[in-house]
């Protein structure tokens, strides 16, 4: 009976894993100077969970939670790295303040996740074409050229990836109009 709630838990914490690891990473980059230590960071908030899995729920939304663990850690990170700079370090500017609260950071990055989430659901050819232009800057017929396809295809799957993100991010469009407006302040 034990084995088999253990294994239970096993598979939600693989499951959990899976879907948040990459967007907590994302979430953490942008604290922290390199994605190493964003890495880093994420994995002993995953690591903190499972040694501590006999309290912690498995069957309750969890997203909040892993994002607020997740900055902490970095804020942590931070202050101690911030302590042991050196001298010559004092003329270079410090980290920039997070300007908004902690509750606006989890509301930024849970649509940040819904939306890696959703790009990483595009069907894969769909999903490269997609990073390749948005994420790399690339012209179609620069995508066209380097994956040896014809520049209509291109334009074929970048419509659907951009149909697929319309359609899966809607729920969320007030949260994103609320960014851009508050960008703007």
């Amino acid at each position: 009976m034990k084995k088999n709630a253990d294994h239970l838990l096993e598979v939600k914490f693989e499951e959990m894993f899976k879907e948040h690891f990459s967007s907590l990473c994302y979430f953490a980059r942008k604290y922290l100077s390199d994605l190493d230590s964003s890495k880093e960071i994420v994995h002993k908030v995953f690591i903190s969970i499972w040694e501590n899995r006999e309290n912690f729920d498995f069957y309750k939304p969890s997203k909040s939670y892993l994002f607020t663990a997740v900055y902490n850690r970095c804020m942590n990170h931070l202050r101690d790295n911030n302590k042991f700079r050196s001298d010559d370090s004092l003329n270079r500017p410090d980290i920039t303040p997070i300007e908004s609260d902690s509750s606006e950071n989890i509301e930024a990055a849970e649509l940040e996740s819904q939306i890696w989430q959703t790009i990483n659901s595009l069907p894969e050819r769909c999903r490269v074409i997609f990073v390749l232009s948005r994420f790399e800057g690339k012209k179609y017929a620069e995508i066209a050229g380097k994956l040896n396809i014809s520049v209509k295809t291109v334009e074929t799957q970048m419509s659907k990836a951009l149909e697929i993100l319309r359609d899966n991010l809607k729920d969320y469009l007030h949260l994103f109009i609320l960014f851009i407006l508050k960008s703007l302040w």
